[in-house]
């Protein structure tokens, strides 16, 4: 794989969150042997001047003055943003260098998050963010706001996998892939194979759902597949609510990262059926890598 294509990317915001981002970004670009980069995307509408109207009816020469003075006001402001952002990085990188990330740069970006990432996913190999942001930092868990604003948007944006994160860091001992036989998993079990991300560690696969006649089928070339890679697998179908099964199975196996395709039908489709991928992410309280 081309060296520009390698990048593990992790999405900051200045939230306690953001340490766990820098350590699960950390602990996948060494396991990678990747350059990570941390990057902080400030949103320009959060920047903006507060929208009143100063001019009234003064003259032309003290209404220039004052939108001067409101225009340098508000430089400085932006200029204080970026330098408490770069102070921010700084810390975080420290924390991912020590958390044994090869090689760590930093950026800052203004833009919305989903369109920055969509930009820049070109030279990225994984992308890592929360699932709760600064907006979310008082929010219980489970809930729409705990999820984070961007997490969909982000991931409907871009096509490389996508690691989200909650809060706490727990280097990854047994992963668990949620299996449907899609293309999107069976891509999953073609990365899980092919990648150093998960070497060594052993995988379990789990079917939930409405019985199916080609379960056994399905299950039979996931687990093959996995174990000609070299690795231990236990792969079983469980029928049932698949958020129900796979949150049981979660605690019952002590899994501490979760495999799932995200989000293949349309946000309409989504929001008059709802989406299994949003039911299991708030009913999976670990790391998550969603599968494009």
């Amino acid at each position: 794989m081309n060296k520009q294509d390698r990048k593990v990317l992790a999405c900051v915001d200045q939230s306690h969150f953001a340490d766990t981002v820098a350590e699960y970004a950390a602990w996948a670009a060494h396991r990678m042997e990747a350059p990570l980069e941390l990057l902080h995307v400030i949103d320009r509408h959060l920047e903006q001047g507060s929208g009143e109207d100063h001019s009234g009816a003064i003259g032309i020469n003290a209404q220039e003055h004052l939108l001067s003075a409101l225009s340098d006001k508000e430089a400085a402001i932006a200029r204080g943003k970026r330098e408490q952002g770069r102070l921010f990085l700084n810390r975080l990188r420290e924390r991912a260098l020590a958390a044994g990330a090869p090689s760590v740069d930093m950026r800052q970006r203004h833009g919305a998050l989903d369109q920055t990432l969509a930009e820049q996913e070109a030279g990225v190999r994984l992308f890592v963010l929360g699932r709760r942001g600064a907006s979310a930092a008082t929010a219980q868990p489970g809930s729409a706001k705990a999820l984070g604003r961007n997490v969909e948007r982000v991931v409907r944006a871009v096509h490389k996998p996508i690691l989200t994160v909650t809060e706490g860091f727990k280097a990854p001992a047994r992963v668990m892939l949620a299996y449907d036989g899609t293309a999107v998993t069976r891509k999953g079990v073609d990365m899980i194979a092919g990648s150093p991300l998960f070497k060594g560690l052993p995988i379990d696969i789990v079917m939930a759902g409405k019985e199916r006649g080609d379960a056994d089928r399905q299950l039979g070339w996931a687990r093959e597949a996995l174990e000609a890679a070299g690795f231990r697998v236990v792969a079983d179908y469980l029928p049932g609510d698949p958020e129900t099964v796979i949150a049981r199975e979660i605690a019952a196996r002590s899994i501490d990262m979760l495999l799932m395709g995200a989000w293949a039908h349309s946000p309409l489709r989504s929001l008059i059926f709802g989406s299994k991928t949003t039911d299991l992410l708030r009913a999976a309280t670990i790391a998550t890598l969603l599968l494009r």
